[in-house]
């Protein structure tokens, strides 16, 4: 059930887009278990200048080409299960497209079930 929002600089090819879901999806499945179906992805393009991430923060040497993933899901995994998707993620986005690690951003918001509604105004995890 989680939703991705994937931001990143105006101009990149359909098949960038493509690499960079398919890859937040599989490190998703292969670390936190989420079902393979189970795919809500946001992409947003910005214009130079409207994401703004620091260069240098914690040492991490980025260009001037970031891509932030957030991701929102539901509460409980352990700390290991979320460094290994941080490791995967940034793995697969390596491999293909080509993204440096040090220009891949991660955070994750965790909520409850109750949060979350799929269409028709229900909140289909919790049955009232």
């Amino acid at each position: 059930m989680p939703l991705v929002r994937l931001s990143f600089l105006t101009g990149k090819p359909a098949a960038w887009r493509t690499a960079v879901s398919d890859a937040v999806q599989q490190a998703m499945v292969e670390t936190i278990d989420v079902p393979p179906a189970d795919r809500f992805h946001v992409m947003s393009e910005h214009a130079p200048g409207f994401l703004v991430v620091d260069p240098t923060y914690f040492d991490v040497a980025r260009s001037d080409d970031p891509l932030v993933v957030q991701i929102t899901l539901r509460g409980g995994r352990s700390d290991s299960k979320k460094r290994a998707l941080y490791r995967r993620i940034t793995q697969l986005l390596a491999e293909k497209p080509g993204i440096r690690p040090q220009d891949v951003m991660i955070v994750l918001s965790e909520n409850a079930l109750v949060d979350w509604s799929f269409g028709e105004g229900v909140a289909q995890y919790v049955p009232a």
